[in-house]
C-alpha cells in the first residue's frame, strides 16, 4: 500500500496500481489458446501440448485470483472499505450474481427448448435424436427421489447452517460462527461427493443425446458453483479463526452467504425442472 493512500481523508478508495488485472487477462488468453489447441488436437511439429497449455493458464489464473483477493482483504483490514465503498461493493456483488443467473437462464432455455418441443417439425435432427418424446427414446432418466432428493436436503440444510453462522456473528457468538461455517463447508463437500457419485453411475453420457448434454451442462455448472462457494466459505472460516471477522467487519462473509443462498435457490429450480419434471415422459409427450 502506498503512503499516499494510507490515511484517506475521504470516503472513497483510490486503488493502488496493481499488476493483477493485466496478468489475469494474459492467463485467460493462455487458457483460451490452450483450450483450442486441446480440443482441436493441434501440434507444433512433434510437440503435442494437448492440455498442457490450458493447464498452465488455469494454474496461473488461480494464483492471480488468490493474490488479487488477498490484496482486497488487506485493503479491507487497513480501513479502505468505508461505508461508501461497501455500498459500491454490494452493488458489484448483486450485479455479479445477476450475471450468474443469466448463465443458468441459458442452460434452462436449452433444456426447455428441447424438452417442450421434442417433436418440432422444423427441427428434423431433434426428432431423430429424441424420437419425438422427452426423455428421448432409449434414455433412462435419473430417479429424482434418491440421490437428487438427498442432495436437495443437504443444500437446504447448508442454507440454514450458513444463516446460523451469520446470525451468530451478528450476536457476538464466535463459537456459533465457527461451528456454522464448518457445518456448511462439510455439507458443501458432501453435496459435491454425492453429485460426483451420481455422475459416475449415470445411465447416460454427456455425448450422444440432447438429454445428456442439457442435464450435465446445467447440473455440472451448478456443481462448479457449489465448489466455488465452498472455497469462499472456507476462506471466511480461516478469517474467522484468525479474528478478521467482526460485527462491523464481515462484508466478505456476507457476500459468501449471499452466494450460497443463490446456489441453494438455483438447485431448487434444477431439482424441480430437470430432475422431477424432466423425467416425466408421459406429460411431456402429451404436449405434441
Amino acid at each position: 500500500m502506498s503512503d499516499a493512500h494510507a490515511k484517506p481523508n475521504h470516503d472513497y478508495h483510490l486503488v493502488d496500481p496493481s499488476p493483477w488485472p493485466v496478468l489475469a487477462s494474459i492467463a485467460l488468453f493462455v487458457m483460451a489458446v490452450g483450450g483450442i489447441i486441446w480440443m482441436k488436437h493441434l501440434s507444433v511439429g512433434a510437440f503435442k501440448p494437448e492440455g498442457l497449455i490450458f493447464g498452465v493458464g488455469v494454474i496461473a489464473l488461480l494464483f492471480i485470483a488468490a493474490s488479487w483477493w488477498i490484496d482486497v482483504i488487506k485493503e479491507s483490514n487497513v480501513g479502505y472499505h468505508t461505508h461508501v465503498v461497501q455500498i459500491g461493493l454490494r452493488y458489484g456483488m448483486i450485479l455479479f450474481i445477476a450475471s450468474e443467473v443469466m448463465f443458468f437462464v441459458a442452460w434452462f432455455w436449452a433444456f426447455f427448448n428441447s424438452s417442450l418441443f421434442p417433436n418440432e417439425a422444423i427441427e428434423y435432427a431433434r426428432v431423430q435424436a429424441t424420437g419425438g418424446v422427452w426423455p428421448p427414446k432409449g434414455i433412462e432418466a435419473i430417479d429424482p427421489w434418491h440421490l437428487p432428493l438427498l442432495n436437495t436436503l443437504i443444500l437446504l440444510t447448508s442454507g440454514t447452517t450458513v444463516t446460523w453462522a451469520h446470525h451468530a456473528l451478528l450476536t457476538g457468538d464466535r463459537k456459533g460462527l465457527k461451528a456454522g461455517l464448518v457445518l456448511t463447508i462439510l455439507l458443501g463437500v458432501l453435496f459435491t461427493t454425492v453429485q460426483a457419485y451420481e455422475y459416475i453411475h449415470a445411465p447416460f453420457a454427456f455425448k450422444g443425446s440432447i438429454f445428456g448434454s442439457t442435464f450435465f451442462m446445467a447440473t455440472g455448472f451448478h456443481g462448479f458453483h457449489v465448489i466455488v462457494g465452498t472455497i469462499f466459505l472456507a476462506v471466511c472460516l480461516l478469517r474467522a479463526l484468525i479474528g478478521q471477522l467482526s460485527l462491523d467487519h464481515h462484508l466478505g462473509f456476507e457476500f459468501a452467504a449471499w452466494y450460497w443462498h443463490f446456489v441453494d435457490v438455483i438447485w431448487l429450480f434444477l431439482f424441480s425442472c430437470i430432475y422431477v419434471w424432466g423425467s416425466w415422459g408421459a406429460p411431456i409427450e402429451a404436449m405434441k
